[in-house]
């Protein structure tokens, strides 16, 4: 059954340890992407795999921290009770062609249904086919909403493409994830990845993931919640900070309105970046998120009392807010 976000203090009696933003890659999917001859792939070199994504500089991954038994048994010792995974839209599997996304969406979601109790799990479409019958049957085997690219996102062209998938999600009452990645428009050409090897293995995460973060968040205030005045939302990484930018939109003319169904999970940022935006939203906007996909990626920052609602391991936005999932 799809698990739509709610409010803490409308559905639970209690409280529940939830992370809403991790990374796993279950094994038919770790063999699609290493059966592929162009990016997104997975390659095999002398000291180990690397996954290469299109118009990125290549990466180093260590399989082992795609095990399930072995996330699931981190899930646990981090105190959590529930981890949802997603595949990572930065790869720009969905933004490919449909005979080229299909067996890896296939994949993926095949081996996401077979993880462990303590997973749950966020659908993934073709942006270059949108199927609402097929995000259909993946919410009613289990799926808990989807998870599509923030560039797909980034303005009414986009947001009319995957309206579709957005209005199923509200009529079944499941969120949406929006998380960095391509668009089928802005996918970089076959044959760059690994052609950025100047720059350093940050610069997507701190460069174009923010910006498209930032431009889904004004996108959907302004062209998705008019259209889809029921659908949850739930934006990455503090939206890539685009509710800091309040007083910027207020000096160009633009008005900041208040969204209960929206939220942020705190990804990747720490106490400083969080306290920001629980001045600007409140901290019952934010769910934690992790991001984890290999060791030592996941948040284990202590923060300070103010902020620690978003930052700590053991938080309220794990507790409260999250368990609107």
């Amino acid at each position: 059954m799809a698990m739509p976000l709610k409010r803490f203090t409308e559905t639970f009696n209690k409280s529940v340890q939830i992370d809403v933003h991790q990374h796993l890659w279950p094994e038919p999917l770790v063999a699609e992407l290493a059966r592929r001859r162009e990016a997104p792939r997975l390659r095999r070199r002398r000291d180990g795999w690397v996954v290469e994504v299109p118009g990125e500089p290549a990466a180093t991954v260590d399989l082992a921290d795609h095990d399930p038994d072995g996330r699931a048994h981190q899930v646990r010792a981090d105190g959590l009770d529930r981890a949802y995974v997603s595949l990572s839209s930065a790869l720009g599997i969905e933004a490919l062609a449909p005979d080229a996304a299909r067996p890896l969406l296939d994949a993926w979601h095949r081996g996401a249904a077979a993880l462990p109790t303590v997973f749950g799990a966020w659908a993934a479409a073709c942006l270059s086919e949108p199927d609402p019958a097929d995000l259909a049957s993946l919410l009613e085997s289990g799926f808990a909403g989807a998870c599509l690219p923030a560039e797909a996102l980034t303005g009414p062209a986009g947001l009319e493409r995957c309206g579709p998938l957005l209005e199923l999600l509200a009529q079944r009452g499941a969120p949406l994830l929006v998380h960095p990645g391509p668009a089928p428009e802005t996918l970089p050409a076959p044959g760059t990845a690994g052609s950025t090897t100047a720059l350093p293995s940050w610069w997507p995460a701190v460069t174009r993931y923010v910006a498209a973060m930032n431009a889904a968040w004004h996108a959907f205030a302004i062209f998705g919640r008019p259209a889809h005045p029921r659908l949850r939302v739930c934006f990455v990484m503090l939206a890539g900070l685009g509710p800091l930018h309040r007083e910027r939109l207020l000096a160009r003319g633009g008005r900041p309105v208040a969204d209960r169904d929206v939220f942020l999970d705190t990804s990747s940022y720490g106490p400083r970046a969080a306290d920001a935006v629980i001045r600007e939203l409140g901290v019952d906007a934010l769910v934690y998120g992790s991001e984890t996909w290999r060791s030592g990626t996941r948040c284990t920052q202590r923060c300070a009392p103010a902020t620690r609602p978003a930052c700590s391991p053991s938080p309220r936005c794990r507790r409260d807010p999250a368990s609107r999932l």
